[in-house]
């Protein structure tokens, strides 16, 4: 066995060695994809000097998601491993340039694209689907349905992460792994091997501001995770949110935890925030297996069946007894106390002062 770090491209071909009859195709593919990687942290790093001088300034995370996009195309479309490719950015479907491949990309190029005009962390993420036999064979062109397939039939499901260091987490089904960006040599080295995510916390992450708009099972929880040591939870919880979804999933990844962007109320309509396909699919596959869970608050989050390509779901996942525990309070709504007081009302700095008004 060699000696030194393991890379990318190592990694990728020993997992090939255990599949006999194996191709290399995907092993290529995941390759191409952290190249694409590699450039994206290049042009994230440059920050607001990308477009410096032009006309319209306003938005470095605009520029900054269709160029992402553009380098994602651009390095995976004509590689020959891809029949189709989907993301955010596109309405439907972006076939393939050269031949036809035996895989399907999801993607979202740049995840938290919001958080760049601020320097806080962004990231990509990816799913992998095999490509229907006829597309393969050219009897059929790629289209919309292709990829209309509940999560648990990714082959593949990756993130990327682009703070002080970049990441890239992978599972292919065995496990989660981590790597980690040498710019000395070029190469994602094994950093971060069997990631696994604790099944007990006392973090979680959510929008606060939305507390007004969530579901009688989130205000709930979320109460009872306030109430600390005096609640029903025994614990003191830490509360935070980057408002980047691959910031939190690695940090869930690393020291446990539980994220939540649950159903709300603003607008029946849309039921959820997170893009299913090129979002909650690959990170609920990471999680799991990483030994957490991921759930829309009803089912299982790859179980669920995409009606559309750019469908957004509720989304919440982490360490597995705090998401069996928010999909048990799902199925008894009307259980536990009132929560109607803000979501400090019994912790606020300026709870005493506003007492000692009143009396």
């Amino acid at each position: 066995m060699p000696n030194g770090p393991k890379t990318l491209t190592r990694y990728t071909i020993e997992e090939e060695h255990r599949h006999p009859g194996s191709s290399g195709e995907f092993s290529a593919l995941v390759n191409v994809v952290a190249t694409a990687a590699k450039i994206i942290a290049n042009q994230v790093t440059r920050g607001a000097i990308i477009g410096a001088g032009a006309e319209d300034e306003s938005s470095v995370s605009g520029r900054l998601d269709v160029l992402t996009d553009e380098i994602m195309v651009g390095q995976t479309q004509w590689s020959g491993h891809l029949s189709g490719l989907l993301s955010e950015q596109h309405a439907t479907v972006l076939p393939a340039t050269q031949r036809r491949g035996k895989y399907l990309l999801a993607y979202d190029a740049l995840d938290g694209s919001s958080n760049i005009d601020v320097n806080l962390p962004v990231g990509s993420i990816f799913s992998i689907l095999r490509a229907p036999q006829e597309v393969v064979d050219g009897k059929a062109e790629p289209a919309d349905s292709d990829f209309l397939r509940p999560g648990v039939e990714q082959v593949c499901a990756g993130f990327t992460l682009y703070g002080p260091a970049t990441m890239l987490v992978l599972t292919t089904g065995s496990g989660v792994d981590g790597f980690t960006l040498d710019r000395e040599i070029g190469a994602f080295v094994l950093t971060h091997p069997r990631m696994r995510i604790p099944e007990d916390t006392s973090g979680f992450a959510i929008n606060a501001a939305n507390e007004r708009f969530w579901e009688r099972p989130v205000r709930r929880y979320v109460l009872e995770c306030l109430e600390g040591v005096e609640g029903p939870r025994g614990r003191d919880f830490n509360m935070r949110w980057v408002a980047s979804l691959v910031a939190d999933t690695f940090h869930i990844l690393t020291r446990g935890g539980l994220y939540l962007y649950p159903r709300d109320t603003r607008n029946r309509a849309l039921p959820g925030r997170v893009s299913l396909l090129y979002g909650a699919n690959p990170i609920a596959f990471i999680v799991e297996q990483a030994g957490g869970a991921a759930t829309t608050g009803h089912e299982r989050v790859m179980e669920v069946p995409p009606a559309q390509v750019h469908q957004r779901v509720p989304f919440i996942f982490g360490s597995r007894n705090e998401v069996l525990r928010i999909e048990r309070y799902h199925r008894e709504p009307d259980a536990g106390k009132r929560f109607d007081s803000s979501l400090f009302g019994t912790r606020s700095l300026f709870r005493t002062a506003i007492h000692d008004q009143r009396t």
